[in-house]
């Protein structure tokens, strides 16, 4: 008898341990409606809007169950990690003149430029026709012999550069075709510029490589910016960075006796030289206000229960972009309630789940992370100061802007990276009778745009998860159109609200699928990695030792 109940106890145990818990779709709704609701205020960093958002996530992670896991205070952990950024506004007008001839051109900020506040250190940009000059994509890349600039001496000059990769167009080069590489990113072009000695970098917009319209550009860029706090911010930022509009950038050229799109076919090839834009030249002058400012992490912890020294990380962004330029009807706040309310709600009601469940044996920590949509910052400070040894984490699972609809037959990653992660992400996948979809607009640069990328390029295995397109109720046809009206109507918008008619069921069950992939990962020994052709891997195995 006594043999009969302990056999039913550990089977009882062992099917309680292996069981995937469901989740409900009117908690996760519920969280997502109150932290894009007005009262949090976009949940812009340094503001009223994030004490209320980092309460709340502190409130919910503690109900569901989770233990702190931030920063060690008197020999404790709190709930949260300190994270001192660099805070940069542009404080009154901003004088743009465009010097062509005898004509002199007025623009006006956010129409037919998007200036970003200096980041330099410095109080004031001011300087008077600073020439311009066309350096292609502004691109070196020793590894690929490929050199934009051919000695070109940017100093006290504009650098007017092309978005995405030499090879977008063609889909097919030393760039990977459509999949976009770093130097296709706007981040990368900065900090080229910046460490050739540039006045400044302006690049241009067009919607099909940027993947997103105008309306984001000037939504991103006119607003407050952060950044990690540098030793010699000069380095890294030139006293302007701008984005122009295509037809404002077409204008310059044709003023200077130039085509536009023949210069850009031309930058498409590894012979381009810079071409300097004779007779045309900018002035500006703006002020900005900089100071250092801290905010926080917020970090929860399931504890594991043999090797609690190896971690298992889900990770997501808590902020938006505040208060800001209003909308056609007048709507200045920028709720972001799939950009990442959705998220949050995921890792609030991930830890419950585990929370509920016997004790993992690795630990598991829910990271939501502050200034991702200033530059990935709150996961680049963690990266950077880690509070679990990066070494020994296992791998991170992000999730940003999940879907609020109903269940899809497949999923996908930001980007196109071959690893682990990947491969158990699809096992677990078929299980459910979900397929994998490969990132749909690898030209979009979408890896280097969420919070797993700061672990990735540091050689922890990390993916950041994508709700699927092919919907159960109405297919790709459905999935694709709602995808494209969100990116086109509420992506970094005011109208990016919650809906009382989504019903959530489709994240609900994509969350089954990521605890599944976590817990597994938790109870095994195992180390996933990248895959052999991964320039991550190398990084990776440096420190197989310590594991």
């Amino acid at each position: 008898m006594k043999k009969t109940l302990l056999a039913t106890l550990l089977l009882a145990a062992f099917a309680a341990h292996a069981a995937t818990p469901t989740f409900d779709p009117q908690r996760l709704s519920q969280h997502v409606k109150v932290l894009s609701s007005d009262a949090f205020e976009g949940r812009e960093p340094h503001t009223a809007g994030e004490t209320k958002t980092v309460d709340y996530l502190v409130e919910q992670f503690k109900a569901a169950g989770a233990q702190p896991g931030g920063d060690i205070a008197g020999g404790k952990r709190g709930w949260t990690q300190e994270v001192p950024l660099g805070r940069f506004q542009i404080k009154g007008p901003v004088a743009l003149t465009v010097h062509a001839g005898k004509d002199a051109l007025k623009w006006t900020q956010g129409e037919q430029m998007a200036v970003r506040a200096a980041m330099n250190g410095k109080p004031l940009v001011d300087f008077k026709n600073a020439p311009l000059v066309f350096a292609g994509y502004g691109v070196t890349a020793p590894e690929r012999n490929w050199d934009d600039f051919k000695g070109q001496d940017l100093k006290g000059k504009l650098a007017i550069v092309l978005i995405n990769d030499p090879d977008f167009e063609t889909g097919a080069g030393d760039f990977g075709g459509k999949a976009m590489t770093y130097y296709g990113r706007w981040t990368y072009k900065y900090e080229e510029m910046a460490r050739r000695g540039a006045l400044g970098t302006i690049i241009v917009h067009e919607t099909a490589p940027a993947s997103y319209g105008w309306a984001t550009v000037k939504n991103s860029n006119t607003n407050v910016m952060y950044d990690i706090v540098r030793k010699d911010p000069a380095k890294s930022h030139a006293p302007m960075e701008a984005w122009i509009q295509r037809d404002a950038a077409a204008d310059l050229f044709k003023r200077a006796g130039l085509d536009f799109d023949a210069a850009k076919k031309q930058a498409q090839s590894r012979d381009f030289k810079p071409v300097p834009l004779a007779g045309v030249t900018l002035s500006a002058r703006y002020a900005v206000d900089a100071q250092v400012i801290k905010s926080r992490n917020v970090v929860a912890l399931i504890p594991g229960s043999e090797r609690a020294d190896e971690t298992i990380i889900y990770s997501g962004h808590w902020d938006h972009l505040g208060v800001g330029a209003p909308d056609a009807k007048g709507d200045k706040i920028y709720n972001g309630a799939v950009d990442n309310g959705t998220g949050m709600a995921a890792l609030i009601e991930l830890a419950r789940a585990y929370a509920q469940a016997p004790a993992p044996k690795r630990s598991v920590v829910f990271l939501a992370v502050t200034a991702e949509e200033k530059g990935l910052l709150g996961s680049e400070y963690y990266a950077a100061n880690p509070l679990y040894p990066l070494e020994k984490t296992v791998g991170v699972i992000n999730v940003d802007a999940l879907s609020p609809h109903g269940p899809s037959r497949n999923f996908t990653i930001s980007g196109s990276a071959k690893l682990d992660l990947l491969d158990r992400l699809v096992a677990k996948a078929r299980e459910r009778n979900q397929a994998y979809a490969p990132d749909p607009k690898p030209e979009a640069g979408y890896f280097f745009r969420s919070d797993h990328f700061p672990f990735a390029k540091r050689g922890v295995p990390a993916v950041s998860f994508g709700s699927g397109e092919d919907w159960v109720a109405g297919g790709t046809a459905a999935g694709k159109a709602e995808e494209e009206n969100y990116t086109k109507d509420r992506y970094h918008q005011p109208a990016d609200e919650w809906n009382p008619k989504w019903p959530f069921t489709g994240m609900a069950s994509d969350l089954e699928m990521l605890y599944g992939v976590g817990r597994d990962l938790a109870e095994s020994r195992d180390w996933p990695n990248w895959g052999k052709e991964s320039e991550f891997r190398v990084l990776r195995e440096a420190s197989a030792a310590k594991r």
